[in-house]
């Protein structure tokens, strides 16, 4: 099952949309209004990041890492803000690397992993080695997420989405909070 939830990357505060305000008020993490000089690129990358950062303040490993350790996968447009590294609002730093789709690393040195683009192939491969453990999967494309993700992107000029696989999420091992997933159910109605 597939849910979908969605945060606009023009909040100026912490009150305008229901999941931004949950993942401000918990993690600390505000979205900052974009200035003049900084191209959509860029903002793009900082609220992907923002947004990466709270989904993993949701989640609970079965032992919780001092340092959590991010692996990017596979090549990727939106995380030249992330891979510089980074704190949690709770003050647990995050290291960055990137590592290839077949590196064995991946399922023993991850505690989660943000998936640009692969091959098929190369997708099932990674998801094969990550069954059965705790490792957070976000998946830069949405439409990888009926294929393991936990977590898949949506990134667009206006807003930062990201659909929930609950599938996914319960054959984890990590624990995802409940109230992330009640807010994913709520979506903006169509225009």
């Amino acid at each position: 099952m597939k849910v979908a939830v969605w945060a606009t990357e023009r909040v100026v505060g912490c009150k305008q949309v229901l999941l931004v305000g949950l993942l401000c008020l918990l993690t600390g993490v505000a979205f900052a209004q974009p200035e003049s000089d900084v191209n959509k690129a860029d903002q793009r990358a900082r609220s992907v990041t923002q947004v990466v950062l709270g989904i993993l303040s949701y989640a609970r490993w079965p032992v919780e890492p001092q340092q959590l350790r991010l692996c990017v996968v596979g090549p990727t447009e939106y995380t030249d803000d992330l891979v510089k590294g980074t704190t949690q609002a709770t003050g647990r730093p995050v290291t960055v690397r990137r590592l290839l789709a077949d590196n064995p690393a991946i399922a023993g040195e991850c505690d989660a992993a943000y998936i640009g683009k692969l091959t098929s192939d190369e997708r099932s491969r990674l998801f094969a080695s990550l069954t059965g453990r705790p490792v957070v999967s976000i998946s830069e494309g949405g439409d990888q997420c009926t294929v393991g993700s936990l977590f898949c992107l949506r990134v667009g000029d206006e807003q930062v989405s990201f659909e929930v696989n609950l599938d996914s999420v319960a054959r984890s091992g990590v624990r995802i909070h409940p109230s992330v997933l009640q807010l994913s159910r709520r979506k903006p109605a169509a225009p």
